[in-house]
């Protein structure tokens, strides 16, 4: 099978993935990034990082953003202790670094991904981006859910909290 097909085939399952949400993320287009993942409820952990970081104010901003956003359950498959002591103050540089990650500046939607092979994240780092077996991946973590549209971006749920490259 082609890439060509294979990108557009994982564009149709991230689309349908897409129109499967649930109903506060399908009203999402009216609030910002930080909003929108609040009130689907699914984004406990990752808005009290971005508090902690100090991020929220940057992803309520004009934007637009594309944020490959971990759920909860994500953040608890970190190995113990770890979302606490990132959370510590003196943690905050490290803490940063992990969240921009995840941001990628403009707006990304699923149909543009499935064609990248990397995107440069808000950290300044590349995260590579793969598409096989009708899964759209960012590193090693799978894009879930996608095109979850926000008034300032868009949101990819993913399934694991993906790490920078160290140095």
């Amino acid at each position: 099978m082609s890439r060509a097909n294979i990108a557009s085939m994982a564009a149709v399952v991230l689309a349908v993935a897409g129109l499967m949400i649930g109903s506060n993320l399908a009203r999402a287009g009216n609030q910002d990034i930080v909003d929108t993942a609040v009130s689907a409820g699914q984004f406990k952990t990752l808005a009290t990082a971005l508090e902690a970081a100090d991020l929220v104010a940057t992803l309520k901003g004009p934007g637009p953003f594309t944020v490959f956003a971990p759920t909860d359950e994500a953040f608890a498959k970190l190995p113990a202790g770890t979302v606490e002591n990132l959370l510590k103050p003196e943690n905050k540089a490290k803490l940063t670094a992990i969240l921009t990650y995840h941001v990628v500046p403009g707006a990304v939607k699923a149909e543009q991904v499935t064609t990248l092979d990397e995107v440069k994240t808000a950290n300044g780092t590349v995260a590579k981006i793969s598409t096989g077996d009708g899964k759209v991946m960012i590193n090693d973590a799978t894009v879930v859910k996608a095109d979850i549209a926000a008034s300032n971006g868009v949101i990819h749920v993913i399934d694991k909290v993906i790490l920078p490259p160290e140095g």
